[in-house]
């Protein structure tokens, strides 16, 4: 199943989106849970519940589809340096402050983005004037957490994993070196764009897909998840060893080689970009730079 958030004549729903893309049945669902986004649905499913009661379906193209998870319940977990390409293109662009301990990491390293960072599939990324001019982009596949738990071992993991999304991490370069972490670089306003929606995993193998990542319609990243260093039940072993994970909880996953940082001189994002980001069997965020 595709979860869809939206607006629709100034009212924000929740819903299904059909399997051609061209109509989404929303969800009945009381006013507070549905500024949650598609939260509530992701909690009562993982609890055992079935979905909520239909309404009348809507046109796609009537509605403007928001961030699936617009207030994620707490940061969004990520991973720095999880394609072998980019680990060696980061570790050599001088702004890597793990440089020193190798290229390829030897486990996972982990960040995370505050929640107020996201934005949806078609909004703005704004430039921080006189703050950074060192703006990237990172195109990733996201996991997002079902059952959750603590202690889940790599081969049980799979059976945690509710479904996927596409994120761009959108970082500030010059805040990442400085700091010498990387939260408050990755953590600006409108610095994590999420959508189109989320795709369950009966519908999408996240360990064997494509990420695309264009810049005003150059392609600069193309990679497959089956390169990641760490896999998606490494990562959720590692993550869920000392921290519980809860439904809900959001999981980038990486991004591949072609980042701006990776290009001399470097390809910052400019005011006038448009950063469209794809993922075989999710779809696209498509976000314009001002």
């Amino acid at each position: 199943m595709k979860i869809v958030v939206y607006r629709h004549k100034g009212q924000a729903g929740v819903g299904l989106v059909s399997g051609d893309l061209k109509t989404v049945t929303p969800f009945d669902l009381p006013a507070n849970e549905r500024a949650l986004g598609a939260l509530p649905i992701i909690e009562a499913l993982a609890g055992g519940a079935a979905l909520p009661a239909a309404l009348a379906p809507l046109a796609l193209s009537d509605v403007q589809v928001g961030a699936p998870l617009p207030k994620p319940r707490r940061n969004i977990f990520c991973v720095g340096k999880n394609y072998h390409a980019h680990a060696k293109e980061f570790a050599g662009s001088g702004f890597d402050s793990s440089a020193a301990a190798g290229d390829i990491p030897k486990a996972p390293i982990i960040f995370s983005k505050v929640p107020e960072s996201v934005i949806g599939p078609t909004d703005t990324i704004e430039l921080p004037v006189g703050v950074s001019e060192a703006i990237d982009y990172e195109g990733e596949l996201a996991v997002i957490i079902g059952k959750g738990g603590k202690g889940i071992k790599a081969q049980d993991a799979m059976q945690h994993v509710w479904g996927y999304t596409i994120v761009n991490d959108v970082t500030a370069r010059d805040w990442q070196s400085r700091h010498s972490q990387w939260l408050m670089g990755k953590s600006f306003d409108t610095f994590c764009p999420m959508g189109p929606w989320l795709v369950s995993a009966d519908e999408l193998d996240g360990n064997n897909t494509t990420v695309r990542c264009f810049v005003n319609g150059e392609l600069r990243q193309n990679a497959s998840t089956t390169d990641l260093i760490f896999s998606i039940p490494t990562l959720i072993e590692t993550l869920s060893a000392g921290i519980t994970l809860y439904p809900g909880d959001v999981i980038a996953t990486g991004t591949p080689v072609g980042v701006g940082i990776g290009f001399k001189p470097p390809k910052y994002l400019q005011s006038g970009d448009v950063v469209r980001v794809e993922i075989d069997g999710i779809g696209h965020l498509e976000n314009p730079v001002r």
